[in-house]
């Protein structure tokens, strides 16, 4: 085989090329390009993490911030409570208030509508009294003929009607 024959006349030269080809490459990508990839990729790496660190302190921050206001708003929430319950308080005191005067007027009222109802039942019966005794004393003269002292009428029917 004349392939195999030569090889033996072109091997050195093959070899001393590759070298050269690959020393080269070595140089050109190795020493050239590779240093400025792997600056880039640092760099990105750095501008990452960099990112990623900010935005967790950014986090840690609106999260403090969030349990400030809820804090803020849970205090607010118990102020407006008991400004909700002092103002019931109140409300209930002043209710109660006009319910006692008004509970003390109508007392007042009923007692005068006593008085007068006492002073008017008082004043019926003496006029019954006075009918009654006068009626009983015509009966009398006019059944029986005799003629009765209206003092004495008038003490029968005190002890008839209050007996």
């Amino acid at each position: 085989m004349p392939q195999i024959s030569q090889l033996s006349e072109t091997y050195a030269s093959q070899i001393f090329w590759a070298l050269i080809f690959f020393g080269f490459v070595f140089f050109v990508i190795g020493r050239g390009m590779v240093p400025k990839v792997m600056a880039t990729v640092a760099s990105r790496d750095k501008q990452i993490a960099d990112d990623l660190a900010a935005a967790e302190a950014a986090r840690r921050a609106a999260d403090e911030a969030d349990a400030k206001w809820k804090g803020e708003a849970a205090d607010q929430r118990a102020n407006a409570q008991a400004v909700i319950a002092a103002a019931k308080a109140d409300a209930a005191k002043a209710a109660e208030a006009r319910l006692a005067a008004a509970g003390a007027t109508i007392d007042a009222r009923l007692a005068e509508a006593d008085a007068r109802i006492a002073t008017a039942r008082q004043g019926a019966l003496a006029e019954i009294e006075t009918v009654a005794s006068e009626a009983a004393g015509d009966i009398v003269a006019r059944l029986a003929g005799i003629s009765v002292d209206a003092g004495a009428a008038r003490a029968a029917v005190k002890e008839v009607l209050h007996g």
